[in-house]
């Protein structure tokens, strides 16, 4: 199926300020995108491309005083197919573990491994070891927060996220990404595009989305303890430790956000025509 991803998203700043976006999809998905997957940003500015320590594709920029805008309208070809479930994934060792799964066991900005282990092993220690186990976390963060985007707030980690009981998506994600790293299971969080197919629409606005994906049995499964349910038309952006490393846009210096829009539509084949802003 394709599916019709983008966003318009502007900026004020008082002053010329630097800014680090994250805007394009993860390069994982290059061989999916059927139309666009271009960033355009108003003023024209000189930017410079760079990816990350995890293979996010990064851009920099100087903004110029006043509004800035970023403009990205792409069709992607996705399987629609819901969420790979593998129950029978086992938990690996970890002396068995890749080295580049072991930095996703760590404590993060976000995720007080250190803070909440004892609390982790308190819930979910009688579970079997593996899928079972990451089930058993999203069902208990999944029934603990009340989903409220009037509560959101920035800089809620995942103990507090567990202590006030209350949150957005990337709250959920990190309270379950930090349950799975107390007992040594890999995760690491994930943003970008979820729409509303094959389920019911919902009233809230459309925004980007996060989950998180956990290292079972040799890979990566996605998990999603905010929706609770295998989904069609995940598209993925960015990952990282936390919502620290995926922040999508990063001003160094005052800023405001004027408009936010988020579109994520399945589409016809029509839809590959070319779009303009």
């Amino acid at each position: 199926m394709l599916i019709r991803v983008g966003y318009d998203i502007i900026f004020e700043h008082p002053a010329p300020t630097p800014m680090i976006a994250m805007l394009y999809l993860h390069p994982s998905w290059k061989l999916a995108i059927r139309r666009g997957d271009y960033l355009l940003v108003e003023p024209s500015v000189p930017i410079s491309e760079y990816m990350d320590r995890f293979g996010n594709r990064c851009v920099r920029l100087i903004a110029p005083a006043g509004p800035i805008r970023f403009w990205n309208d792409a069709v992607v070809e996705d399987s629609g197919q819901p969420d790979y479930q593998n129950p029978a994934a086992g938990q690996d060792e970890i002396y068995d573990l890749p080295d580049m799964t072991l930095t996703f066991l760590m404590p993060s900005r976000y995720c007080e491994v250190d803070r909440m282990v004892d609390i982790a092993w308190s819930l979910f220690s009688t579970v079997p070891k593996g899928w079972a186990r990451v089930q058993a976390i999203c069902d208990f963060v999944h029934h603990h927060i009340t989903f409220d985007y009037m509560q959101a707030r920035k800089t809620r980690t995942a103990y507090e996220v567990y202590q006030e009981r209350v949150g957005v998506c990337r709250d959920f994600t990190h309270l379950a990404v930090t349950f799975c790293r107390c007992l040594n299971i890999p995760a690491r969080y994930c943003t970008g595009y979820l729409g509303d197919v094959g389920v019911a629409s919902t009233p809230e606005p459309m925004d980007f989305s996060a989950w998180f994906e956990a290292y079972l049995g040799g890979r990566w499964y996605a998990f999603d303890p905010r929706n609770h349910t295998p989904r069609i038309g995940r598209i993925l952006m960015a990952y990282g430790h936390d919502a620290a490393d995926v922040a999508l846009l990063t001003s160094f210096g005052p800023s405001r956000l004027e408009r936010f829009t988020v579109w994520t539509d399945p589409v016809g084949a029509d839809a590959l025509l070319p779009v303009t802003s």
